[in-house]
């Protein structure tokens, strides 16, 4: 399953269309909109502190194919009544996309050993940034992979999966702050994934947020799975 879905995405022109949107747009963000080298301290923390909002884009275009493809092709019938366990096809399909997102954030590398030499860069914070970024990807991919099985067309799957990762990304930095009740406030915060990786941006690795991100990848990739099981013995 990693093997076909792995094929699909290389032959599929949206993969290199939507990576390379991604590389250059955060690029020109941290070196142009940022101004990079202007600032007076030298840090990657606004470079990665953008990639949560790319992520609304470029999450959709890797997962939309995930089931939605399937379910319009009929193939998705065939799927379910294939000796393989659901959790062999959920998983199948979630390491393939995990691993195109991997490595288009190795594309990432060169952008970041470009600025390395003009500040003292710890590598402890660049790591945190990495694994939280990684990790948020594959909450997103989770998500996107889950609401794909629920859609007919790539269409409809890309825009309710941006549309779920704008509102997770973005409604609790509206809420912060604001006159809204204060447990109103922290339930926003505890079901972000942009709060969640703040700490992440500021180079610390807090366990709550581990757990935070690999629940949620638990979570709907179990919905995944069950649904295609219930599918199953309809």
């Amino acid at each position: 399953m990693v093997h076909r879905e792995l094929r699909s995405g290389f032959n599929s022109p949206i993969a290199y269309i939507v990576a390379l949107f991604f590389l250059l747009f955060t690029s020109v963000w941290f070196f142009t909109i940022q101004d990079f080298f202007a600032r007076d301290t030298a840090s990657l923390r606004s470079y990665f502190s953008i990639f949560p909002f790319v992520f609304i884009v470029l999450i959709p275009s890797l997962t939309m194919r995930s089931w939605a493809e399937e379910t319009r092709q009929g193939t998705l019938e065939l799927m379910v009544t294939l000796p393989a366990r659901e959790w062999d096809l959920v998983l199948g399909k979630f390491i393939a996309n995990l691993i195109l997102l991997a490595i288009i954030l190795v594309g990432t590398l060169p952008t970041v050993a470009a600025v390395l030499p003009f500040g003292d860069f710890d590598p402890g914070p660049i790591v945190s940034q990495y694994v939280g970024i990684f990790l948020l990807g594959a909450a997103g991919l989770a998500l996107g992979q889950s609401i794909s099985l629920f859609t007919r067309n790539q269409v409809s799957a890309f825009i309710s999966t941006a549309g779920v990762l704008l509102l997770v990304t973005i409604a609790e930095g509206f809420v912060r702050g604001s006159a809204a009740p204060l447990f109103f406030q922290r339930i926003m915060a505890a079901l972000s994934l942009g709060f969640h990786f703040e700490d992440f941006a500021k180079g610390i690795i807090d366990s709550q947020d581990l757990f935070f991100f690999l629940g949620v990848i638990w979570l709907f990739l179990f919905i995944n799975a069950r649904t295609l099981l219930l599918r199953k013995w309809r």
